[in-house]
């Protein structure tokens, strides 16, 4: 039985596995979890991958009443449950993630391939050290938040940004609205900085970025979001920022499709990625014309 690398999709996995199970037989959650001494809310977050089963003994109470004896399947289920239980690289720095992006994080760690759009602001992996920290310090007042916040939450994106310049990185494919990168955050200097970095992620092979102008009457989205394919057997799921600073995280098929055909229409509509460089020492030039005294 194939299952995802890292602690979060493990859980995923195991629940869909679980909620499978429980659904081929016709049972209702409520009626599973009394039966086995379980609440049914600690159920449904189990099959929804929010938490795991804290001891074995509890999966295989699961799996005996739903009259799964063959040991094979048994056994790697099992180590999936134990798997599931290790702390992902992340943790530390969850006491200043939301609830959605704590998620999230676990999620792209294991993704095969990310698709993104960011209509207002350098999308978070291709952001420079001084751009993100520049970023939260503008809003530290206005969301009242501490230095180690600040501190944090850079190092974790630093972090996360390995996924697309260690070794075996993820494809990328993030679209960027013409405002991402026009804004000015910090200053002419870190702005410079940013427009390299975006130019040098995107010469690699498996980094692909994009600029939708603010004169392309094609289609463009207000919210910004991620498609994220898991691969075999998760599939496909999206994250998408919701007002309050929240993020959600999905894989009905209805939403996924839905994100993924805003994509698709978002691509077609922005300039082409070998554009892009192009794009970008034109915004630079009109920067500095604007910043000069």
């Amino acid at each position: 039985m194939a299952a995802p690398k890292g602690p979060t999709s493990r859980r995923v996995h195991m629940g869909k596995v679980l909620a499978k199970m429980r659904e081929d037989l016709g049972l209702r959650r409520e009626d599973v979890a009394s039966a086995l001494g379980f609440s049914a809310e600690k159920l449904w977050r189990v099959e929804r991958g929010r938490t795991s089963l804290p001891n074995p003994k509890d999966l295989k109470d699961l799996l005996a009443h739903y009259g799964v004896n063959d040991h094979e399947v048994v056994d790697s289920l099992l180590v999936i449950h134990r798997e599931s239980l290790q702390e992902g690289w992340w943790v530390p720095y969850t006491p200043h993630l939301t609830k959605g992006m704590r998620e999230y994080v676990g999620m792209e760690t294991d993704a095969v391939s990310i698709a993104a759009w960011q209509p207002s602001l350098v999308f978070g992996l291709l952001q420079t050290e001084n751009y993100a920290r520049e970023l939260l310090l503008s809003a530290k007042a206005v969301d009242e938040t501490t230095t180690e916040f600040i501190d944090a939450n850079v190092a974790l994106r630093m972090e996360r940004k390995a996924l697309i310049t260690k070794a075996e990185p993820r494809d990328l494919w993030v679209i960027m609205g013409e405002d991402a990168v026009r804004s000015t955050i910090g200053s002419r200097e870190v702005m410079a900085e940013q427009y390299e970095e975006i130019k040098r992620l995107a010469s690699s092979d498996h980094v692909t970025v994009q600029i939708l102008p603010a004169a392309s009457t094609g289609y463009r989205a207000s919210q910004n979001f991620a498609v994220l394919d898991m691969g075999e057997p998760l599939g496909r799921i999206v994250q998408a920022d919701q007002p309050g600073g929240q993020a959600s995280v999905t894989d009905k098929r209805p939403d996924v499709g839905k994100y993924s055909r805003r994509f698709d229409a978002l691509r077609a509509a922005a300039l082409a990625p070998h554009e892009t460089p192009r794009f970008l020492d034109e915004v630079q030039r009109d920067l500095e014309r604007k910043l000069t005294p």
